[in-house]
């Protein structure tokens, strides 16, 4: 199966965690999209959504389904997302997309925490997969000697503003070997918005579209 084929395959496995579930949380990427896509069919049932994204929350508004502010639905049964990486203690890195600050408070609001992800995105230490940082962008330059002080090598993502209007710093050259620790470390950093290591509120269920089969872990 191709890499799509596989996002495509998982992203419709994780619909069964949303049936009879009225408000779920959505998460952003490629794959989420297919998993938004599947929403169509039942879209009837579902009341809102809350979004970790402008990009996803056009495509849910695209099928008719509502998007809500966190703050007026309160605790979320379920959030469905993907990952750039995924360890096996299913510790993740997020952000390549940019949505990582939108994506760790939903996560955090959620009782259940789903990562859809193709094996690809699979890895046994975090941090081939630069981590990205979202800083205010005052303290970028500040932040980014701070980073290069943990022994990575940070690199401003140039032209792109987060959908809180912060900066995007990917670090390159970590590997994560305490990933609650370093994330712990680089959000005390004055200027960060958060880092893209959940590890503190990993996910709770992992799908993996391997070969023809859907993995849960």
């Amino acid at each position: 199966m191709t890499q799509d084929e596989l996002k495509q395959k998982v992203a419709q496995a994780a619909i069964k965690y949303v049936k009879d579930v009225p408000i779920i949380g959505v998460g952003t990427g490629s794959t989420v999209n297919y998993f938004i896509d599947y929403l169509a069919d039942f879209r009837a049932e579902i009341e809102g959504a809350v979004s970790s994204s402008e990009s996803s929350t056009q495509r849910l508004k695209k099928l008719g389904i509502p998007v809500l502010d966190l703050n007026a639905v309160g605790p979320l049964e379920v959030y469905i997302d993907g990952a750039d990486e995924v360890s096996p203690h299913k510790h993740l890195i997020k952000g390549g997309g940019g949505a990582l600050t939108r994506e760790k408070i939903i996560a955090a609001a959620s009782k259940t925490f789903v990562c859809i992800v193709d094996e690809n995105k699979t890895v046994d230490v975090l941090g081939k997969f630069p981590l990205p940082v979202e800083v205010v962008p005052m303290a970028r330059s500040y932040v980014a000697r701070e980073l290069v002080k943990l022994g990575g090598q940070p690199i401003w993502r140039e032209n792109y503003i987060t959908d809180n209007h912060n900066e995007i710093l990917d670090v390159h050259n970590l590997s994560i070997l305490e990933p609650k620790k370093l994330e712990a470390i680089i959000n005390n950093i004055v200027g960060v918005v958060t880092v893209g290591i959940f590890a503190e509120r990993p996910a709770d269920i992992v799908l993996v579209g391997k070969g023809t089969e859907v993995i849960t872990l």
